[in-house]
């Protein structure tokens, strides 16, 4: 029977959000909050000075070091170091490649604090969590593991169209009800899965695909 709490470490760039799930999991049992960290480079350094959480929550979009490359370092140097994603997208892209890590969890940040718990819990216990767009991503990936097309959600079409116009990013945000940091994931997101580095770039792969008419 376990007698100390399971530590974790909380990596993530939004302070308020971090404070919110570090309060979250204070109500739990079992855990204790080792430390937080607003990037992936910021964790290496406290894992190298001698901090060694037993779970990482480990956002995906960050500044500095981002959650595929921590995922990288975590699997390459504390291989016993469990994992759980939180994001705020269900890409499937993503998904595969922190699944291909090795994570061991995958939560999006609107999940309910039963899910956290949940996860938790079955992480801890050398389990696997992982909800069902997860399961979903996973079953097609492996029916169309053949298929090269890249495929774009409803919400990345609209984005990828509205690039095509004269609105700025910010105006983007307004006309499709979202944040302007929401947005900036979306361009983020867009530009690795496209392979891309610009708005321009952008623009051109829509006329290509025909999402844009001229």
């Amino acid at each position: 029977m376990l007698t100390e709490p399971i530590q974790i470490a909380l990596v993530d760039d939004h302070r308020l959000f971090r404070s919110g799930i570090a309060s979250l999991i204070g109500s739990f049992n079992r855990y204790n909050i080792l430390f937080e960290a607003a990037h992936g480079k910021e964790l290496v350094d406290k894992i190298t000075s001698g901090l060694v959480p037993d779970i990482v929550l480990l956002d995906i979009n960050m500044p500095v070091m981002d959650g595929i490359s921590t995922a990288q370092w975590l699997k390459k140097s504390h291989p016993s170091i469990r994992t759980i994603i939180l994001s705020m997208f269900e890409d499937a892209e993503k998904v595969l490649a922190m699944v291909k890590l090795g994570v061991k969890g995958y939560l999006l940040k609107d999940a309910e604090p039963h899910e956290f718990e949940a996860a938790l819990l079955k992480v801890a216990d050398g389990e696997l969590y992982y909800p069902d767009f997860v399961t979903h991503h996973l079953l097609n990936n492996f029916n169309n593991d053949k298929a090269s097309a890249v495929k774009l959600n409803p919400r990345e079409i609209e984005f990828l169209r509205l690039t095509g116009t004269e609105l700025t990013y910010k105006e983007i945000a307004d006309t499709m009800c979202i944040s302007v940091r929401t947005v900036d994931s979306y361009r983020d997101q867009l530009f690795e899965k496209l392979q891309i580095k610009s708005r321009v770039g952008l623009v051109l792969y829509s006329i290509k695909n025909k999402l844009i008419d001229l």
